[in-house]
């Protein structure tokens, strides 16, 4: 697949999710709990805008493969693969806070090669199909760099919640949290547009999903940052996960969490 293609499709997409999710933002709707116990979101937004985007996907590149958070997976090992989380941070959008969005990436053997995070309510979209990341809004196309700050103590860290760590994770989050400027919760994937868009450097959770990720590596990596696993690995596949805006801060991150490993 050409940049070309791959930035037409995932534009294609989002516009198809972008009618399911916004029509039930901020307005009654049934919430179901996928949890026995805790409370896990999914709505009727979730399921119809992966519905939409999955049937254009099959009915255009039939030999592909696709995974998603509210469907079963189809061909998932094929050579190409959509990743697709419809509504990442559902909570969020129960609430009616702006910080959702809709993550599509494609992988390629295995590796995503590209992504977008689309905010339909503020109309951005953080989107990578080639070599460079970019931020479109308002009819505008600016290219992203993720952030110059190599100094973990001048650095912004961000995660969704701290219920996130236990035992020593929560000890190495700790740490980490002390040696940066600013810790700061929420925001889901919205946070890790942000280091993509250079504002913050690093985001730090633990039990992700593939699709809660992958979407996300092209976008922050095609800005200039790295994103990998707390042992310094691919963090296609999800589990604890670090996105940070550059190596300087992710080696940092690291030999904190080499003393708690």
């Amino acid at each position: 697949m050409t940049p070309e293609l791959i930035e037409t499709t995932l534009h294609a997409l989002c516009d198809l999710a972008e009618v399911q999710t916004i029509r039930h933002f901020r307005a009654p709707m049934e919430i179901t709990n996928k949890l026995e116990k805790g409370f896990d979101p999914v709505t009727i937004a979730d399921q119809a805008a992966e519905t939409a985007i999955r049937t254009y996907l099959i009915k255009h590149f039939p030999d592909h493969g696709i995974l998603g958070e509210e469907h079963a997976s189809i061909n998932e090992n094929a050579d190409y693969c959509w990743i697709i989380d419809p509504i990442d941070g559902t909570r969020a959008y129960i609430s009616g806070l702006p910080t959702w969005g809709t993550l599509i990436g494609l992988s390629y053997k295995g590796t995503p090669i590209a992504g977008v995070m689309h905010q339909p309510f503020t109309g951005e979209k953080f989107l990578s199909a080639g070599k460079h990341s970019f931020l479109e809004h308002h009819q505008k196309k600016q290219r992203m760099s993720t952030s110059s700050v190599t100094d973990l103590g001048q650095a912004t860290l961000m995660s969704t919640a701290p219920e996130l760590f236990t035992g020593s994770d929560e000890n190495a989050f700790s740490q980490l949290s002390k040696a940066c400027r600013l810790t700061r919760f929420g925001f889901d994937c919205y946070a890790y547009a942000m280091v993509a868009a250079g504002h913050v450097e690093l985001v730090v959770e633990c039990g992700l999903n593939a699709y809660d990720i992958a979407p996300l590596i092209p976008v922050i990596e095609q800005a200039g940052g790295c994103v990998a696993s707390w042992k310094g690995e691919s963090a296609a596949g999800g589990g604890k996960v670090i996105a940070a805006a550059n190596d300087h801060i992710l080696n940092a991150a690291l030999e904190i969490f080499a003393q708690y490993a």
